[in-house]
């Protein structure tokens, strides 16, 4: 076995003695580990750091994503959130393919287990690590925006008895906000995909304010704030401006107009 708390300490060299691929396996199968130290501090950031430094190759990295993708199905909750994580280091590196995206949608909307912190998994992250993978794929040029636009007001609004509590809705709507830049989204797609939060709020059910309604208003408040101001993108984060600002704010003044009308 590696020590991979040496590999850390020697800045993430690769250790000499085996193959890449062994020592991905290893890494890979670390992610499986209820040990928080094990998974996130070696397992994946040795493994992230490598794909980022071009390490291995885009074919070992298209094999290492198709290895991943049917772990979102995976019984453990720690498998699933780090899936996430590591493709979306994959298809920033440059290689990615369209067959991964389906599997991820379908996970990312029916997640159950919403947990940021837990303390003795750790970190899970499950709409955290997820919104980094969506907002890769919402900037990706192989991926329609709507696709993904659609699939961030879905996971808000998928009933929930969990209200976001470490951040997460501050990535979602970052990753939101930044597939809003795309040029090629249209203005009617740029608001359309907010219509179900509209419906959504506007019927709201008996017991009052629903986690999942507070978690979707915290988050788009995030998209408009980031509308208005502009959004880093790109491997510069240059401040780049939404396409369509203004009907954007517009919506979104809607959408929060119909449970928070002393406010607009």
């Amino acid at each position: 076995m590696t020590d991979w708390a040496q590999v850390r300490e020697a800045g993430y060299a690769v250790p000499e003695g085996r193959s890449t691929g062994e020592l991905v396996a290893e890494l890979v199968d670390m992610l499986r580990s209820p040990d928080p130290v094990v998974r996130d501090r070696y397992g994946y950031s040795v493994l992230a750091t490598w794909i980022g430094r071009g390490v291995l190759t885009a074919e070992r990295l298209r094999a290492l994503g198709d290895e991943l993708v049917p772990r979102l199905g995976d019984p453990e909750i720690q498998v699933r959130t780090f899936v996430p994580l590591i493709l979306d280091s994959i298809v920033t590196a440059g290689v990615f393919e369209p067959h991964w995206v389906p599997p991820f949608e379908r996970w990312y909307v029916a997640e159950e287990d919403l947990r940021g912190y837990d303390e003795k998994l750790g970190w899970l992250h499950a709409v955290a690590h997820g919104a980094d993978l969506l907002g890769t794929l919402g900037l990706h040029a192989a991926v329609e925006p709507m696709q993904m636009l659609r699939l961030g007001i879905g996971r808000l609004l998928t009933p929930t008895s969990y209200v976001l509590r470490d951040m997460e809705d501050d990535r979602l709507g970052y990753a939101l906000a930044a597939t809003l830049t795309r040029e090629d989204l249209t203005e009617s797609d740029a608001v359309d995909w907010l219509d179900p939060a509209i419906r959504a709020l506007s019927n709201p059910p008996a017991e009052g304010i629903t986690p999942e309604v507070t978690n979707t208003v915290r988050t788009l408040r995030v998209v408009y704030v980031l509308a208005d101001h502009g959004v880093r993108v790109g491997d510069e984060k240059k401040l780049t401006p939404v396409p369509h600002r203004e009907e954007v704010k517009t919506k979104l003044a809607d959408v929060f107009r119909i449970i928070t009308p002393y406010y607009l």
